[in-house]
Order: structure tokens, then sequence, then C-alpha cells
């Protein structure tokens, strides 16, 4: 058994292909199901509303600070086992979340999983890419893609039945599948490691990274439940310089974690923006809204997790045929309009109130949310990957995922806020009604900036060369959407 010499079709394909998809479905369903156990996490905790921001915010900050340091750690340590580590960590952190007695202890624990998420996501893709070769690599990636789409489709409904049942189950079940992964790992799939990666790690990088985005995060959250205290202004200020200095370490770093080279064309540069903006908005709706359905429309926890089933099923059977529209005619058209349609998604959310029907309001507003979001992903993937060069393919679509996940992050921390939800109003229909509605609106002001900055910013990118047998590497060149949708280029190639 050989990394990059496996083939579709035999046992030990077979075996690389299932280690991969359940470590990667591992995140996926956690990711999914826990914003629709914080109602009740909430009710056995005892926790305000900032404490379900934190226990939503604490994994993100940890997956998206820290994620492209994992990817480097599989290149120069062995990938199979950083991910290894990483499903480990992962599985032990579900166990002090299942545990946990508080919510200090759950917010705690959920930044340990977030830290086993940074190194398990990119090895799951990366031990495909390492494993396979030629067609066979592009037919193991798809198959990774279609089966994540199906896991993606499950957890809602998983979710919901162990919400129903308790919410510590949510973080439980995680243990028994780590050790399925473990065991099947260790006794089926390749070691593999990058000898030609540059030497060296970006740890200042990485350190600036999370101190920047963790004080952003926390001040933010802060401004938005208690007003301009000085605590809040200040973390604010630190992850600003934070930042700040990150950009200069990246300038000078001779491997960075972001190469400065990538934001010299005002494509690439324009296509972040615009993933800022959406995935700001689409943070804020997956935290909200399976509350709202719960706290005001009096939704069962099962009831509320199908909301968001549409938009993956949408994703899951037409990201694929969008992407080669995208190749037609180019990505400026699909990411104006996609936007400006889910846009008119949240807009329709403006009627889910106590006597909301699921079918009659909560799915077409969902299949119009989903349409947009269809339009929308793989023409900015596309973009994303076109506009870098072919050696910073791998690099650019890692930032692009990370700043995605930032931008998610920072959502839940600023949005709640400026639509005045705070304290206990998660219990309280009345006022967290009025505040979901403010938020949907400032969802869909996100949204159409997004396209405007579409329609004015991004440009077809000019044709580069292709590098000979240009196929996908690393676990960054084939992006993986947050919104539990599969890798948007299954083949790994740039359209």
């Amino acid at each position: 058994m050989v990394a990059g010499e496996l083939r579709m079709g035999t046992a030990a394909g077979r075996w690389v292909l299932v280690t991969t998809v359940l470590g990667s479905g591992l995140a996926m369903i956690d990711g999914t199901v826990v914003n629709v156990a914080l109602e009740r996490i909430g009710t056995d905790l005892d926790a305000g509303f900032a404490g379900l921001q934190w226990t939503v915010n604490a994994y993100t900050l940890a997956l998206a600070s820290l994620i492209l340091l994992g990817g480097s750690l599989g290149d120069h340590f062995g990938r199979r086992r950083v991910f290894l580590v990483g499903v480990a960590w992962f599985a032990l952190a579900s166990l002090a979340c299942g545990l946990a007695p508080d919510i200090g202890t759950l917010i705690a624990a959920r930044a340990l999983q977030g830290v086993g998420g940074a190194l398990l996501t990119p090895g799951s893709l990366a031990l495909i890419s390492a494993s396979f070769h030629g067609p066979d690599r592009a037919a193991a990636v798809g198959a990774w893609s279609g089966l994540g789409g199906i896991a993606g489709a499950v957890g809602p409904f998983l979710g919901g039945w162990l919400v129903e049942w308790s919410w510590r189950a949510v973080f439980l079940i995680n243990i028994p599948l780590a050790a399925l992964i473990i065991v099947i790992a260790l006794r089926h799939v390749p070691e593999s490691s990058d000898t030609e990666s540059a030497p060296g790690l970006d740890l200042t990088g990485t350190v600036l990274a999370v101190i920047g985005l963790a004080g952003l995060t926390y001040g933010l959250t802060g401004l938005g439940a208690g007003g301009a205290d000085p605590v809040s202004l200040v973390a604010v200020a630190v992850g600003v310089l934070a930042l700040a200095a990150f950009v200069l370490v990246e300038r000078r770093s001779p491997h960075p974690l972001v190469p400065p080279a990538l934001f010299r064309n005002p494509t690439f540069t324009a296509a972040n923006l615009a993933t800022v903006l959406i995935y700001g908005a689409m943070g804020a709706v997956f935290l909200l809204l399976v509350l709202q359905l719960q706290v005001v429309a009096g939704f069962t926890p099962l009831a509320a997790g199908t909301a968001l089933l549409p938009v993956t099923v949408l994703m899951l059977l037409f990201s694929a045929r969008v992407g080669a529209l995208t190749g037609r005619i180019g990505p400026r058209l699909p990411m104006t309009v996609g936007p400006l349609v889910s846009a008119g998604g949240l807009l329709l959310l403006l009627r889910v109130d106590a006597t909301t029907s699921w079918f009659t309001d909560v799915l077409p507003a969902m299949l119009v949310f989903g349409a947009g979001l269809t339009l929308t992903v793989a023409p900015l993937t596309a973009t994303v990957l076109d506009a870098a060069p072919d050696r910073y393919a791998g690099a650019a679509s890692g930032v692009n995922n990370a700043v995605a996940r930032a931008a998610g992050l920072l959502a839940v921390a600023v949005v709640p806020g400026l639509a005045g939800i705070a304290g206990e109003d998660y219990s309280d229909p009345v006022a967290f009604d009025s505040g979901f509605r403010v938020a949907m609106v400032i969802g869909a002001g996100l949204l159409v900036a997004a396209a405007i900055t579409a329609f004015a910013l991004v440009r077809r990118p000019r044709p580069a060369a292709e590098a000979p047998d240009r196929e996908c590497i690393r676990v960054e060149e084939c992006f993986q959407c947050p919104v539990s949708g599969p890798p948007l280029h299954p083949s790994g190639t740039r359209r």
C-alpha cells in the first residue's frame, strides 16, 4: 500500500475513501447540528445569548485561525499522522463538550474541538490527493464530494433527533465515530508528506491570526451585548493591531500562511471581499434561523434543523452545473444575480412568526435563499482559483476558506448586537422575533453589497497556461463550502 499508487475500485482505495469521508463528515455534521442544539443548551445551562454566541464562535475561531497551519503540519510531519491527531483531539474535546457542567466549560471545550477540526479538515482531502493519482484521483475526489454532500444532508435530521433526546448526545456521538476512523486509518491508509514544502512553519503569523480574530470577536461580542465598555474597546484595538502585524509578518515571512502576491490581483481581492459579505450573511442566518423557529414558531429541534436542508440539497444537485455555466459566461453575472436572489430569500423569512408553517413559509424562503447561494458559491470559488497563479492555487483556496469562516465568526459576534438580541432574549419570543427581523434585513443588505462588489470589481480572469497534468495536490485546492455543501470543483482543476 503506497501513497500515490492506489486505484479506485480496489479494496485499498475504498478504505481510504471511507476514512476521508468519515473524517470530513465528523466535522461537517458537528457544525450542522450544534446550532440546532443551542436553544436546549441555553435552557439547560442557564446561559445568556452571549454564551450561545461563544458556543458557536469558540469552535469557528480556532478552526478559522488554525486551518492553514493544519494543512502545513500535514505536509511537514505526515498527512495521516496529523489527520489522526486531529480525529483523536476532536473526539476528546467532544467528550468534554458532552460532559460540560456549565456554559464556560462548554465554550472552552468547543475551542479545543476547533483545534481538532483544524487538524483533521485539511487532512481529509489531502489524504485522497496523496493516495491516488491521475484519473483515479479525480474520481476519488468526486466520490468524496458526493458522499460528503450526503453527510451534510443527513446532519439536520440526525441533529434534530439527537437534540430531542439530549443536546449532549450531539457531541458524544462523535466518540465512537472517531474511534472507527482511527482504526481504519491505522490499518488501511498510507502515510505521505510533502518533501518539497518550504522549510519551517509560520508560527508567528499563526499566533497573530489567533490574537487578531480572538480580540475582534471578544470585543465585538461585548460591544453588542453591553455597549462601549473599556474592556471590549481594548479587545477590538488589540485585534486590529494584531491583524495589522499579521499582514506585515506575512510580507516578510519565507513561508507565509497567506502569500502576499495573491492580493496583487484585484479580482482575487474582490472575490474575497465578496466572500466576507456573503458568508457573513450566512453565518448570522444559520445561527438565528433555527433559534427563531424554536423560540418563536414553536418548532421541534428536528423540524428547525431541517429548515437548512433545502440549501444543502440545491447545492448538491446544481453546483456542478453552475460551475460549468460559469466556465462559459464568466463569474460576474452569477456572482451578481446569486446574492440578490439570496437576499430575496432572507426577506421572505420575515414571514416567520408564531403562526409559521414549514411548507408554506419556511420552505419557499429557503429554496430562494439556497438557489441564490447555488448561483454564487461555485463561481466565487472558480474566481478565487482562476485569479491565482498555478503555484499558489492551493494557498488561494485555503485563504478563501479561512476568510469565509472568519466572516461567519465575526458576523455571529456583530449582527445579533446590531439587531438588538442580547441577554435572555433568546428565551423571550417577542424580543427575539423583533431582533430576528432586523438581522434578516442586515443579512439581505450584506448580500446586496456582495452583488454590487461582484458587478463592479469581478472580471473574468485572463486564461493562463496550465501546468501539465494539473491536478488537486493540496486540500485547499478543492474548497469545501462551509454550508456543508460539497467541494465545488470536484476534479480539483481550475476552470
